[in-house]
């Protein structure tokens, strides 16, 4: 089916990921992109850091529509948030400025983290 195991490999893993796991591998994902883009606008290979940033934007877009900010307390500073991610990585992009990119990392690595300890505490809830 797959000429490509490595392929056939993530399709199965993102296939059969609970719903944690998948917001966990698009935050990752979200954080390469945006190291990725960086790199590549540091070396002023544009087409990459576009390609890698038109990317990065698509998964936020994605965590903002799925996101019930009114699931939680923070929900819509959550929302708030997602919005003016999305904003700089589009800046990022248009402007070719790296310094954008390098501002909107940590908070990319933040969210990550705060994502990652929530999973391990709901995974230690239910041992």
């Amino acid at each position: 089916m797959y000429a490509d195991p490595r392929a056939a490999y993530l399709e199965s893993t993102v296939a059969t990921a609970s719903p944690a796991r998948l917001l966990l591998l698009l935050l990752e994902r979200l954080e390469l992109d945006a190291q990725r883009a960086h790199g590549a606008q540091l070396a002023e290979d544009f087409e990459s850091a576009h390609r890698h940033l038109l990317h990065a934007q698509e998964i936020v877009l994605e965590l903002s529509s799925t996101l019930d900010a009114a699931a939680f307390a923070g929900g819509a500073e959550l929302a708030g948030l997602y919005g003016w991610l999305h904003r700089e990585l589009v800046r990022a992009n248009v402007t070719r400025d790296p310094t954008v990119t390098a501002s909107c990392m940590p908070i990319i690595t933040d969210l990550a983290r705060m994502w990652r300890d929530a999973a391990a505490q709901s995974m230690a809830t239910v041992a």
